[in-house]
This record gives C-alpha cells, sequence and structure tokens, in this order.
C-alpha cells in the first residue's frame, strides 16, 4: 500500500474525491487543492488514467519535522532515490510552502537536488543530471510551518494536458477546471449543450470525450512509467481496457460558437486533431444574436472578464445585452456562466440559483447558474387606449 497526493484547482476538492473513490482509492481525505489517498500501483496508474479533475498524482515518499535547511538536507538524503529511477536519468525539483519560516525557498531546492544528488554518488559514483523543461523524474517538496514532506511525481506533464489541443486563444480554460465545471452543471450526454463563446474548444472537447467514454489520459505518457516502480503489464491491461470501452464517435448534440472567426477556426482544428469534429456542431456567431440550438439545454460559458478598467467598463456595458439575448433566446435553458466578474449577473438583471466558488489558479471566480424559465419572456401587454 503507498500513500498518494492529488492536486486539483481549488474548488473542485469533492468532486476529485470521487474520482478517485472511483478507481479504488482509500482513506480518502480532501485538503484544499487536492486530496490525499491510499492505494497500490494500480490505483495510482487508474487515477492518473480515469481522473478528469486531477491536476498530478505525487507519491509519498517521506516526511518529517524540520527546524533548519540541514533538517531537509538529512530528510531528502535518507530517501532511497536509487532505489526508484536511475543515476543517467533527469531531475527536477519543486518546492512549495505555507508559513514556511526558512529565508529562501530557492536555497531549500538546491539543498534537496545536493541531498538526492549525494546519495547517488554514494551508492552509485554518479549522479543524475538536472532538466528543469523535460525531466524524467521530478521530486517535489512540501513545506509547513513545521513538516517536510518529499514526493515523487508519477503524471509528468499536468494530466489537464489530455494530448488534445494544440491550438489555443487567449486565456483558455484548464481541461480539468472545464470538466469540474461540466460536472457541477449537472450535464449528461444526450442533452443538449451550448458553449457560445467557445475560444479554443476546451468544454466541447471534455465534453465530447465524456459522450464517447474517454478516459482523459488514454492518448498521453506518464511519469510513473520512467520509475523502476513500473508495472508495465498492469499499466498495459489497463489502457487497452480503456480503449476497448470508447464509444464510435457520433453526433453528440454538442454545439459550440464564437463571435472570433480564429476561435472556431482553433476549435474546428483541436476537435478534428482528437477526431471528435462528427460529435460537435460549430458556427462563428455573436452570443447577443444566436437562437437556442434546442429548446432545452445547458449553457455553459466562459466570458471574458476585464482586469483593465477600460475592459471592465465594455463588459459592464455588454451584460444588459446579454441577459436580454438569454430571455429571448434561451428560456428553458440552465445557464452556468464562469467568471471573476462577480458583478456580471447583477448586470444582467438575472438571479442566480446557485453561486459556487472556484479557483482558476490564483484568481477567485464564481459558477453562477441562471436558470432562465420557460415563458418567462412573454411579451408585456399593450397599454390600454
Amino acid at each position: 500500500m503507498q500513500n498518494f497526493f492529488a492536486s486539483c484547482p481549488r474548488g473542485l476538492e469533492q468532486l476529485l474525491a470521487e474520482d478517485l473513490a472511483a478507481v479504488g482509492g482509500l482513506h480518502i481525505k480532501t485538503v484544499s487543492g487536492g486530496a490525499t489517498f491510499a492505494g497500490d500501483w494500480a490505483v495510482c496508474y487508474a487515477a492518473n488514467l480515469h481522473s478528469r479533475i486531477a491536476a498530478r498524482i505525487l507519491w509519498r515518499i517521506s516526511a518529517k519535522g524540520y527546524k533548519k535547511e540541514e533538517d531537509i538536507y538529512q530528510l531528502a538524503l535518507a530517501a532511497d532515490w536509487p532505489q526508484w529511477f536511475l543515476p543517467t536519468q533527469t531531475l527536477r525539483v519543486d518546492v512549495t510552502a505555507i508559513k514556511c519560516p526558512l529565508k529562501s525557498l530557492d536555497f531549500i531546492t538546491l539543498r534537496i537536488k545536493d541531498a538526492i544528488c549525494d546519495r547517488f554518488r554514494r551508492e552509485c559514483d554518479i549522479r543524475p543530471s538536472i532538466d528543469t523543461r523535460t525531466p524524467d523524474v521530478r521530486v517535489h517538496a512540501f513545506l509547513t510551518a513545521d513538516d517536510c514532506t518529499l514526493y515523487v511525481d508519477t503524471s509528468g506533464d499536468p494530466l489537464w494536458q489530455r494530448g488534445l489541443r494544440q491550438k489555443t486563444v487567449d486565456a483558455p480554460l484548464k481541461e480539468n477546471l472545464a470538466a469540474g465545471i461540466l460536472r457541477l452543471s449537472g450535464w449528461q450526454p444526450g442533452t443538449p449543450l451550448f458553449d457560445p463563446m467557445c475560444g479554443s474548444g476546451t468544454f466541447l472537447l471534455e465534453a465530447a470525450q465524456i459522450a464517447h467514454n474517454i478516459a482523459p489520459g488514454s492518448r498521453r505518457n506518464f511519469a510513473f512509467e520512467r520509475l523502476k516502480t513500473f508495472a508495465p503489464e498492469i499499466w498495459r491491461q489497463q489502457r487497452e481496457s480503456a480503449l476497448a470501452a470508447e464509444k464510435p464517435v457520433a453526433w453528440a448534440q454538442l454545439y459550440g460558437s464564437d463571435i472570433d472567426a480564429q476561435s472556431v477556426r482553433a476549435a474546428t482544428a483541436n476537435l478534428d486533431r482528437a477526431g471528435l469534429l462528427g460529435a460537435v456542431e460549430l458556427v462563428n456567431a455573436d452570443m447577443l444574436e444566436i437562437e437556442a440550438p434546442k429548446d432545452s439545454g445547458v449553457l455553459v460559458c466562459n466570458p471574458p472578464y476585464g482586469v483593465r478598467l477600460e475592459e471592465q467598463d465594455s463588459l459592464a456595458a455588454l451584460y444588459p445585452q446579454l441577459g436580454t439575448a438569454l430571455k429571448r433566446h434561451f428560456a428553458g435553458w440552465n445557464c452556468y456562466f464562469f467568471t471573476a466578474d462577480l458583478r456580471m449577473p447583477k448586470l444582467m438583471r438575472l438571479t442566480p440559483s446557485k453561486k459556487t466558488p472556484l479557483y482558476n489558479g490564483a484568481l477567485e471566480c464564481r459558477l453562477f447558474e441562471i436558470k432562465m424559465v420557460a415563458g418567462s419572456n412573454r411579451p408585456s401587454r399593450p397599454a390600454s387606449a
């Protein structure tokens, strides 16, 4: 039995716990930005392969209290690194901390690197090289005010990189956050889904994968494949099972549009590359003018949110028009807007039925649920003569 930590966007911890339980994770405990869990290596592989919410799966190596940098060096030196990877493989060390009293995280990073290299020199007469861009092995250290925990990354590239999206537009949403928003919306395959500001198509790509039972990690490689602990037969069976469970690509009532033609081209290219273009209908259109594609469904959207004052002013002018368009064209739809602009519902003159706090990186956002009741936009009665 091994111990692991899975990270995720803040606000999605409970959904992450559901993912981990679904692949056999034990002793799951959520914390801000992730969850700890236990399991064998098969559970670790399955979490990397199947979780749509996780950002990384880290294998817990050791933990101990510390008072100075030398304590952290000794903790790292005591770990049996040559048992887990080769000295010919490249290495990267990352350190994060909360309330750490020590002066420099960069110096702590250097001391952990020194300890790992010293351990290899002692046992193998050779040390691993450092590669900060594409390392074979990533070691993570997490420091609280009193304790240091060492991890080895089993994911490699972050798990939101599905290996599908190549073309992006400004400020694309990460795939795991998009998957979490879809789950929070209650959308299920077979229900019409519409993203009227689709950008490079992240929501549509995630929904198409879900509709066709495509495991999010089935098109990529993982860092656990480069560790000495790797069990290739277990992994081969898991991957083959996931591929066999996929459904043939078919029309899935997924609709996308964007006022920007370049964004529509990017979304089209990404869906085509993923082999999922046949599941989606894309058009170049203005959300303020487009008609709902069906009588009811789920609308999900990540509208722009201004940082500069002039952007905020232009959005303040856009939101009332957006509210009018929703009332006119989307009665009967459940609408979900993910934004950092907390003024949005008030300026749209609509009352959200739910406000879910989520984080896009460090940026605090809200997922606003606005249910457009059918028949609520009847034309007003003409005034009496």
